[in-house]
């Protein structure tokens, strides 16, 4: 199980959970009603599940793919630790995991 903390653009805590691997970043998101759009659903032809992975957390990740880099293009706010939440598979590997929705994020479902 991973412990996953999603925080505000503000940085307040929005939810915290422990999630099973081999489930998408973006799904638990999702799951918890917390406002990832991934309009493409995972397909990764947008960038509305973008979220800023905590330094401390970014290595033990996966790199992005360049495909992924090449979305975060199209995105506001993007960071150091920017990441799309559908690329990011929890692991067993993985203890836990902050992330933090940029500022500016809008959600446009229900608009």
């Amino acid at each position: 199980m991973t412990r996953v903390r999603f925080l505000n653009p503000d940085g307040t805590l929005a939810a915290e959970v422990e999630a099973g691997p081999n489930v998408r970043l973006l799904e638990v998101a999702q799951r918890l009603g917390l406002p990832l759009e991934g309009t493409c659903e995972g397909a990764m032809a947008c960038s509305t599940c973008h979220v800023l992975v905590s330094a401390a957390d970014l290595p033990g990740l996966p790199a992005p793919s360049a495909h992924e880099e090449d979305m975060l293009d199209f995105t506001a706010h993007v960071g150091p630790t920017s990441r799309l939440s559908c690329q990011i598979w929890l692991t067993a590997d993985l203890d836990s995991l902050e992330v933090q929705l940029p500022p500016g994020h809008a959600n446009m479902q229900g608009r």
